[in-house]
């Protein structure tokens, strides 16, 4: 099992973890260390204890507001979706014209691409936390 140096509050420790996460453990260490030092600097000086539960707290309202940032736009996607079917059922059963068929397909796609793009950037955002 791997140990991974880390440093938090100015302390050095060893932690072990599972094999190929080390890099989540650092980054993870890196972040209650931030918020730790952030802490620091603006309440003054706290026990080693306060402050690290201060910085979980933190972190874990971080957390709980991104889970609720996820669970809309899971609920947005899903509602997209759902559109994108009934649009596409429309398109099936419309008697349009060629022009006018071309251009719902063009719409379509246009809100599958902006779909898919923000999608893309809740994915990154979610990685970067």
């Amino acid at each position: 099992m791997p140990e991974v140096q880390i440093e938090i509050g100015g302390r050095r420790f060893e932690v072990a973890c599972q094999p190929g996460e080390e890099d989540y453990l650092i980054s993870a260490a890196t972040a209650l260390d931030a918020e730790a030092s952030n802490i620091g600097q603006h309440l003054g000086r706290l026990s080693e204890s306060r402050m690290l539960l201060m910085a979980g707290l933190m972190l874990a309202d971080q957390t709980g507001n991104f889970k609720d940032k996820l669970a809309k736009s899971d609920a947005d996607l899903t509602a997209a979706r759902s559109e994108i079917s009934k649009l596409q059922a429309q398109l099936v059963a419309s008697p349009l014209s060629g022009n006018e068929n071309e251009e719902l397909s063009s719409q379509f796609e246009k809100t599958l691409s902006d779909i898919a793009e923000k999608s893309e950037q809740l994915a990154d955002k979610i990685n970067a936390s």
